[in-house]
Formats: C-alpha cells, sequence, structure tokens
C-alpha cells in the first residue's frame, strides 16, 4: 500500500517522461519541496521490490489504490481510476511474460466481461531497427511521434537516406497489425536482427497461449521511453478505451540502485468493475419487451 503523495523526485524516478504530464503537483509547506500525487503506481512498486523487500529470487506482488491524472486517458474516463495491478519481479524469460498475461486472461474471465480482447505489441521491433540505423535520438523521436499517429507518408519522408532494408522494414511496421498471422509475415519480411527475431518468437509464444482474442500491431509504440519488451491492452465491450494495460519494464528499477527484470500489468477497477455489471444484450431486449 504505497503512498498517493510524494516527493516528485521519489514518485516519477525511473519513469522517463512518460508520467510527468500525467502527475498533479503542488509544493509542500512544510519543506517547500514539489510533491506529486500518484499517477501510476508501478514505480513505486518498483522501488518497494528494489529496496523495502530486496529479495534475490522471484517476487510476486500485487496492489490496488487511486491515482490522480492530470488528464483522463480516454474522453469518457474518469481522472480518478482505481488502479489494481499484479507485478513479477526477477524473471527475464518468456515464461515470466507468459504467467502475466495468463493471469490477466484468467481476471477477464473472472469478471465476466463480455467481449475480452487483448492487443499486444514489442517495442524491441522497433528499437532494434533503430540501432541498426545508427539514428540520432532526435530523429528516433520524430520516427516515434509518427508510427504512433500510423503517419506513413511521415515515416517514408524521415527514412529517405537510410538503408534500403532498414528503411523498406520501417515503412513496413504500419501494416504489420492484425491477428498472429501478421507475425508469420513479419518473419519473412523483416531483417534478421537478433533482438527482432527474439521479440517475433516471444510474440508467437503468446500468440498461442493467449485464452482471449488477440491482436497484433508492430507499430504499438505505448510506453517507448518506460517499456523493454511485450506492452499490450485489454478491451472489453462497455468500456472505451484500455480496460487494462501492462508489459516488461525491465529497467523501471535502475534508478533505485537495483535494475531487475520486471513485468506486469494494472487495471482501472472502476471500469472493469462497470464492465461486468453489464447485463447482456438478449436480457435487455427481453426487459424492453
Amino acid at each position: 500500500m504505497p503512498p498517493l503523495l510524494e516527493y516528485v523526485e521519489s514518485l516519477l524516478t525511473g519513469t522517463g517522461r512518460d508520467l510527468d504530464l500525467r502527475t498533479f503537483k503542488l509544493v509542500d509547506q512544510l519543506s517547500g519541496r514539489m510533491m506529486g500525487l500518484r499517477a501510476d503506481i508501478t514505480p513505486q512498486v518498483a522501488r518497494i521490490d528494489a529496496h523495502l523487500l530486496n529479495r534475490a529470487g522471484v517476487t510476486r506482488l500485487c496492489y490496488c489504490g487511486s491515482v490522480l491524472h492530470t488528464r483522463p486517458a480516454t474522453m469518457a474516463a474518469t481522472r480518478e481510476p482505481v488502479q489494481i495491478g499484479a507485478e513479477l519481479y526477477g524473471a527475464a524469460g518468456v515464461g515470466a511474460d507468459l504467467e502475466i498475461l495468463g493471469l490477466l486472461c484468467e481476471t477477464l474471465k473472472l469478471a465476466r466481461v463480455r467481449g475480452a480482447r487483448v492487443g499486444i505489441g514489442h517495442v524491441a521491433v522497433f528499437r532494434s531497427l533503430v540501432r541498426a540505423a545508427s539514428l540520432d535520438s532526435e530523429r528516433e523521436g520524430e520516427l516515434f511521434e509518427a508510427l504512433q499517429k500510423k503517419d506513413v507518408p511521415g515515416v517514408d519522408a524521415l527514412t529517405r537516406g537510410l538503408a534500403g532494408r532498414t528503411r523498406k522494414a520501417l515503412l513496413l511496421l504500419p501494416e504489420l497489425y492484425g491477428d498472429a498471422s501478421v507475425l508469420a509475415r513479419a518473419s519473412r519480411q523483416l531483417p534478421r536482427l537478433p533482438a527482432l527475431v527474439r521479440a517475433l518468437e516471444t510474440l508467437k509464444r503468446l500468440a498461442r497461449a493467449c485464452s482471449v482474442p488477440a491482436s497484433f500491431d508492430l507499430a504499438e509504440l505505448r510506453g517507448y521511453h518506460y517499456h523493454s519488451g511485450v506492452v499490450f491492452d485489454a478491451w472489453c465491450d462497455g468500456v472505451a478505451g484500455p480496460v487494462a494495460r501492462g508489459g516488461r519494464y525491465d529497467d523501471v528499477g535502475r534508478a533505485f540502485g537495483r535494475s531487475r527484470p520486471a513485468t506486469g500489468f494494472s487495471i482501472d477497477l472502476r471500469e472493469l468493475a462497470a464492465a461486468s455489471a453489464l447485463p447482456a444484450w438478449g436480457a435487455r431486449r427481453k426487459r424492453r419487451t
């Protein structure tokens, strides 16, 4: 049960810039230091794993609490979600990703939401192509923005001058979305870079193991500055945006002096409860008649 209010340097350490704009900030009247109202519990859990627990082996943690967002995640979302989540530390292999994804799928089934589905990506696909091209940080950032928007003309302009194979691969990424068949296509058409090959193998294993319908998007770069591997969102009927988000973030503990493999997910409990309470379409129709 980590605190709702912390000094900003503790709250945002290790998260990059992704959480900064989402965090409410205020001045502590006792010390004059800047404090923040947490927008995500995951960095706090990473600090607990690094310092308070300091275990050598695998650690499994869960949490539940309110978070505050300066802006809602979607037009219909609340700025005060109740965040519930699970984190697994100390396991670098794909087995940990499979365990976390399996736990998420089981959670959606237990909540009895309708139309549960998962969208999965992997930041190493884009990252390995960028590193192979030796792009500077400014151009990498511009490409990142273009891919997030699925701006193919923008990607085309930004990749001019790159080696033909790399340029072709970056232009192909916005097209590589859909069911598991896109992974076979990616294996055939993308360069055989070691990190990229490992990423595709991980996604193929997740595709085989996922117990709810899954789709894949190789241009999905949500949390690019925060995540280090698999990223996934869960969706269901009755909720406008994702009901759950997660993935791998191995570097989150480095800022606390203890970099450990880490993977997990969080759920907006308010949204999940609302979706699970929705009656089936047939039941609604029967009551009306």
